[in-house]
């Protein structure tokens, strides 16, 4: 295991010596929270793929292909789709509104009123979605060295804390530039062709398992339907998404560099179940689905690859958990911190120094509820329920119905987010009824609020469609040079 370890040594030294480099180029809150709104199509395009493409999506999808087969491939496949639709539809409006987070642009919409509630909720979901990535080092640190739960998830979380930190979205861009092309080479170059050929090729996989594992909607269609319900829809709201679609360079960069990412999370969702499916066939007994991908990659893979494909493992789990920390953080200071406080930073060096202290206040956070919790399912499910309940409805009819008004997005947040949690004790966490009944109740709420009070401010309304047509927007200042 000697070439092993050293090459998972040598990543993790690279990322924190990117963290580092990130650290000399982020002087201004832009630089810092959005690098700058700088990245081209190819970079744009590997960032986006990175974060959205997690330990979930990569461990998780091989299990889900052990499970059930090529259909395992749905939840993954749901997130591209959701990837797609965001890109395609939405993120030159939202790359042109020149925000930082997602509650911003709804003040914007609706004139102000909005923002505090709603980045309650998005907080949650970011804390959440950090700590289910940060209990995912538990896994992969006990195939590579054996190690303690807790103290895996303390050396993997204080990584991501600590290059975040260092340099906030510049180097997280970096690093998932760097992370995306690791998991290129080691899931779909290397694992993908070794686990089919071990398992003696698609004929062999046919003839050893029962035809429903080839059968595209196998998994059961009210679990495809759940999956787009959560996955496609919180792929449009998210603002670990929403904050990569406003580092891109312009609105074009935005649109066809998701387009791209959004292309590739469909083959990587494909490349995971098959994997499954071919670990099946050589580990028919495994106790947890979830084990297939460490089983296979520890038995089957020759000294070094089976490095290089871990690191491939430990990349996706970084990468959105950097996306999703960085995502907390600027919720936590911009939109609940800042207008508790009720009075501005006194200036760009001042603001990136406050979003560096929060993005380590929230690490430590984070860590903390990754040692305490132990199921990830579950905190991702609340995480999704949250947010596609209490803000999905709101976000959306602002971007598309104009008779949509303040009260009605509040309601609606507050209705939406409440239906969820009851529902979830209720009914269970891991039901669908929750997001189901919750999304609805949130959906009439809004309607019905918004046509009983007064329509939104025109000068409000005229000033949004500026922003959405690029016109009217904040300059962004630039650093002094050194």
């Amino acid at each position: 295991m000697a070439v092993d370890y050293t090459v998972i040594v040598v990543y993790l030294a690279g990322m924190l010596a990117m963290g580092w480099w990130g650290m000399r180029r982020a002087r201004s809150k832009s630089e810092f929270l959005v690098a700058g709104r700088r990245l081209g199509p190819a970079m744009y395009s590997g960032t986006m793929a990175a974060i959205v493409l997690g330990g979930a999506s990569t461990i998780g999808g091989v299990g889900l292909g052990y499970r059930y087969g090529l259909s395992g491939a749905w939840m993954v496949f749901t997130i591209g789709l959701g990837l797609l639709a965001l890109s395609v539809f939405f993120s030159a409006r939202i790359a042109r509104l020149k925000v930082y987070t997602v509650s911003e642009m709804l003040d914007l919409r609706y004139g102000g009123r909005a923002g505090v509630i709603s980045g309650v909720v998005m907080w949650a979901y970011t804390l959440m979605l950090a700590v289910t990535s940060t209990i995912a080092y538990a896994t992969i640190f006990d195939v590579l060295f054996d190690m303690n739960r807790t103290l895996a998830i303390v050396l993997g979380g204080s990584i991501v804390v600590a290059y975040s930190t260092l340099g906030g979205m510049w180097s997280i861009t970096l690093t998932d530039m760097v992370q995306f092309v690791v998991k290129t080479i080691g899931v779909l170059l290397l694992l993908l062709p070794i686990a089919v050929v071990k398992a003696g090729g698609f004929g062999e996989m046919r003839a050893k398992l029962p035809t429903t594992y080839f059968d595209p909607l196998g998994i059961g269609g009210e679990t495809i339907f759940t999956y787009v319900l959560i996955y496609t829809f919180g792929m449009l709201i998210g603002q670990d998404i929403w904050q990569r679609v406003f580092t891109a360079r312009s609105d074009t960069t935005a649109r066809w560099g998701g387009t791209v990412a959004g292309t590739y999370c469909l083959a990587y969702a494909l490349a995971g179940a098959v994997i499954g499916t071919a670990a099946k066939v050589l580990y028919p007994n495994l106790a947890n689905a979830d084990d297939a991908f460490a089983t296979i990659v520890k038995d089957e893979l020759p000294v070094g690859v089976r490095g290089l494909v871990l690191a491939a493992a430990l990349a996706a789990v970084m990468s959105t958990s950097s996306g999703a920390l960085i995502a907390c953080a600027t919720v936590a200071n911009n939109d609940i911190w800042s207008r508790l406080r009720g009075r501005p930073v006194e200036g760009e060096r001042d603001e990136v120094r406050g979003n560096r202290v929060f993005i380590l206040v929230m690490g430590v956070a984070v860590i903390g509820t990754a040692i305490a919790l132990n199921n990830v399912v579950e905190a991702l499910t609340v995480a999704y329920n949250l947010l596609v309940g209490g803000l999905l409805v709101p976000i959306l009819g602002g971007l598309l119905w104009k008779r949509g008004t303040a009260q009605g997005a509040l309601a609606s947040v507050t209705v939406g987010g409440l239906a969820v949690i009851g529902l979830m004790a209720g009914y269970g966490i891991l039901a669908n009824e929750p997001v189901y009944y919750g999304l609805l109740a949130s959906l009439v709420v809004y309607v019905a609020v918004s046509l009983a009070t007064p329509a939104t401010d025109t000068a409000v309304l005229e000033a949004w469609r500026d922003r959405l047509a690029g016109r009217g927007e904040v300059l962004e200042p630039v650093p002094a040079p050194r």
